[in-house]
């Protein structure tokens, strides 16, 4: 790993306010979030604590120049999550093989039910990700306010991301027009699911299936 890789694709991410941090820069902060999260630790608590110990320092220092870790109040409580996201986005794609073509990229929506349960949310928190299955990797990600926003949610997504050569894949309620549209205006190609419940293309399908055979 290149020294200071991670940190440096963080250093756009926008906060809510001001944020006057003189020993740790929001970069560094989400740096450690993020070293802390693949270490398995399931919450900032656990990620503060972690990064406090002497071991950890030492790492931080050496692979990412971070000289001090903030308390933990200041661990991504000012950031906003779409200028995060957007940041995220462009750091895991940096690790994504440069020839693209071939690869293929599964859309899918999930909903978070333990939001039901948390007062800033006041419906389910819905997230749209987008994963390469040839290499298991969940590189993009978008929240939604609740699933009846998934469709729309998904167009839009699949305009942020680079999908050249990709063959995407997604589940039925994705069969859309607008979707298949989103999909060939990034120069990719779509492999969409079709039930029952879209009567006219499912005899098409089947159709031109009986006089392939």
């Amino acid at each position: 790993m290149r020294e200071n890789i991670i940190t440096q694709y963080f250093e756009e991410v926008e906060t809510t306010k001001k944020y006057n941090g003189y020993f740790c820069s929001i970069a560094e902060a989400i740096t450690i979030v993020i070293s802390g999260s693949i270490c398995g630790l399931k919450n900032t608590s656990q990620i503060h604590q972690w990064a406090n110990s002497s071991k950890v320092k030492e790492f931080l220092k050496e692979k990412f120049a971070i000289n001090s870790v903030p308390c933990y109040y200041w661990l991504l409580c000012l950031v906003k999550p779409e200028s995060l996201n957007h940041c995220f986005m462009k750091w895991v794609c940096s690790m994504m093989p440069e020839k693209q073509e071939g690869l293929t990229i599964a859309v899918d929506g999930k909903t978070i039910c333990s939001t039901g349960k948390m007062y800033n949310y006041e419906s389910l928190l819905h997230i749209i990700s987008a994963q390469v299955s040839e290499l298991g990797m969940t590189f993009a990600q978008k929240c939604t306010n609740s699933k009846s926003n998934e469709i729309p949610a998904v167009q839009e997504f699949l305009e942020e991301l680079d999908i050249r050569g990709c063959l995407v894949i997604a589940d039925a309620l994705n069969c859309q027009k607008k979707t298949a549209t989103a999909v060939t205006a990034g120069k990719g190609n779509y492999l969409l699911c079709a039930k029952d419940n879209q009567e006219t293309l499912k005899k098409d399908i089947d159709w031109l299936a009986c006089r392939k055979e």
